[in-house]
Parts: C-alpha cells; structure tokens; sequence
C-alpha cells in the first residue's frame, strides 16, 4: 500500500505527534508499506530524517516562506501534491489546524482519495490562539473533518472532542499512541544521571521531562516539591526539556521558594541521556493542565518509572494501573509524591509498569492502523 503521512514539521524537539509519525511510518515500511512524508523545512531535523529513510521511509520536506505562532506556509506544496497525490491510496494527516492539511485535503478530495485525519490532542479550539482557531475552522477545519474518511482518536476524551466538533460516530477510530520498545533494549546503567549530576543513590529523584511551556503546569510541581522538601529535605526535582518561554519564571519561582539548590534545569534530553533520566527517577511526574496522551509516561514505563499525572491528562484512567492520579493541588500532588517516596509502593508499581506497557507495543497499535487503511484505501 502506498500510503502518504503529512505533518507540519518534522523534529523529536516537537514532541510526540512527531514521534509518532516516525514510529508508525518506520513500523509500516517495515511490513511492506511504500512510506512518504511530506512536511516543511521549519526546525527540520536532517540527522532524525536520516535515521527513517535509512528504515525505507521517504521524507520530503518543502521550505518555509514564514511561520505565524507554528501555522507553517509552504506553499511549495501544493505543485508537488497537484503531481503525485494520485500515486496514493491513502492520507494520514498529522495534527489538525495546518496549512499543509489544507492543501493535502483539498487535492485528496478532488482526486478522490481518502485521507483521515489524527489531531493529536488538538480538536477543539481551546487554550491558546482560540479565535485564530475558530477562524481557521469556519474557513478550513470544519470541511476538512466533513470529507475525511476516518479520525483517529488518542483516548475516549478525543471521541467526545470530535463529536462534539460535529463528527459522526461511525467515522471515529480510537487507537492509543504507541512506544517502540525496542528503542529500550539496551538501556544505561542504573544511576549514570545520577552521577552526572552529583545525585546520591539515597537521595529521592523527582522527574518532570517535557517541554516548559504554561500548559505543562511546572509550576505546580515546583509549589508541592518546596513542600515536599519539609519532608524529604533531600529530594531533588530534575526539570528537563526545551525552554518554550518559561524557564525563567520557573527558576524564579524555585529561588524564591528557596528550593533553587534542589531543583535542576538540564535543557532538553534525547536518546541514552533521556533514558539515563527516566531509569534513575523514582517517580516521573507530569503536572498539565491539559494532555491528550503524553508519550512521555509511556517511556516512563518502558522504564519502569512509575508516574503521577494531573487529572487533565486524559490518559488518567490508564495511569491508575501503574501510577497515581491527582488533583491541580500542591497539597494532593504532594501526598501523591510521598506514597511513592515508599520503596515498597514504588516498586509494586514499577511491576505493572513492565505489564501495562505491552498495550501499547509499536507493532500491536501498527496493525490497528493497518486495519483502518485497508478499511478505506483506494486499492
């Protein structure tokens, strides 16, 4: 099958739409499938595109003539799509509000071939940008999700979020994102962050790794971790991640809580040196205000790393089976954190990690896309 994939922009520093594309397409070359994706130049990562073509994926990218707050124009596109959309049996569009879905969905239509759509915890227009967003849907968004042939859905939330975008039932796939577990078959050795950063194997270590953007909610995890520190004075809270506008006011807000010396900011993580993290942490935490379905607890997992996450992740029913569930409380998240201060509870938990992982093993959640391309491809 010939199936094309289509994001706005193709580096890991981006984040898990990103990651799953990468995934899901290596896994479909790997079962025979003829791979493209198309996206811009904007932050393109060469080396990350390298690394899946040598996998069999084609990666194209067209440049950025601007960006206005991530909404890429590349309109380089659209010739390119005009000339080979037809070559296509199917179109998995990646995220939702893009210039490049409105090309790409415009020319599957005329030509006829079926595209679905998975926005990746973006369907409905809230938080951030929200009348630019109703805008876009009044002029784009609502006809894009009218055509598509399915959506694909991370959770039961997404489901409810696009019926309530006007979605019919019947065209709504729910399919989790995914983990590729062999990316965690030769792990560092236990306690390689711990030295690196001067971290003694007593002391407890508290991760947060993610972007520090205002919808992650640091802020919180900052406020219960000063009182945390009346507790367990020799805790340490590792915040790792590229700064997306916060980083100041979250080191301000630990100096001011005096807990500076107990916090630190790494910058972002890749490959061993994340791993390096999440293997030497006894709890990862993920405090946002809002998440669709955050790759990060399951590399957490992948792990052993139990984790705590805010209610507002919509994942929160499938963390109880190997973690805990809090309120947008200091005082909640921190009890949260001191049950798995208790090495008894954490490593009862870090166990069904290695159980609960395996749902969302890459080539098990590859097939429920393959069903739903064979569903509706033009063959």
């Amino acid at each position: 099958m010939k199936i094309l994939q289509t994001i706005e922009f193709f580096t890991p520093t981006r984040g898990g739409s990103v990651n799953s594309v990468y995934n899901l397409s290596k896994e479909l070359a790997k079962n025979g499938h003829d791979v493209t994706i198309i996206t811009s130049d904007f932050e393109f990562d060469k080396e990350y595109a390298k690394s899946i073509r040598d996998e069999g994926v084609e990666v194209i990218s067209f440049h950025c003539k601007f960006n206005i707050d991530l909404f890429v124009y590349s309109p380089e596109i659209k010739s390119w799509i005009i000339e080979n959309i037809k070559r296509f049996d199917i179109v998995h569009m990646h995220n939702f509000r893009s210039y490049q879905n409105n090309i790409v969905s415009y020319y599957a239509r005329k030509n006829n071939i079926p595209y679905i759509l998975q926005a990746h915890g973006s369907v409905l227009p809230f938080f951030k940008k929200q009348i630019l967003k109703k805008l876009y849907d009044l002029v784009w968004g609502n006809e894009i999700l009218k055509n598509t042939t399915k959506v694909i859905a991370l959770t039961k939330m997404e489901e409810k979020q696009y019926k309530k975008m006007g979605v019919n039932k019947d065209k709504i796939v729910i399919i989790p994102n995914t983990v590729d577990l062999s990316f965690f078959n030769h792990l560092p050795k236990k306690g390689t962050f711990r030295e690196k950063y001067d971290i003694s194997l007593n002391t407890k270590m508290i991760l947060y790794l993610g972007r520090l953007h205002k919808i992650k909610g640091i802020d919180l995890l900052i406020d219960a971790f000063s009182e945390l520190q009346k507790d367990f004075p020799f805790s340490k809270l590792i915040i790792a991640g590229p700064d997306e506008g916060c980083l100041k006011i979250l080191q301000n807000q630990a100096e001011e809580m005096n807990v500076g010396n107990n916090i630190i900011f790494t910058g972002p993580l890749y490959g061993q040196d994340k791993l390096a993290a999440y293997i030497d942490a006894n709890v990862y935490v993920l405090p946002s205000l809002y998440e669709a379905f955050p790759n990060t607890v399951l590399e957490a997992w992948a792990c052993e790393t139990p984790v705590i996450v805010t209610k507002e992740c919509c994942i929160s029913d499938i963390v109880l089976k190997a973690g805990l569930v809090v309120n947008r409380d200091k005082n909640h998240l921190k009890s949260a954190l001191i049950d798995l201060m208790d090495d008894t509870k954490r490593n009862h938990f870090s166990n069904e990690c290695k159980k609960v992982i395996r749902e969302f093993e890459l080539a098990n959640v590859t097939k429920k896309f393959e069903k739903v391309y064979n569903e509706t491809a033009v063959l």
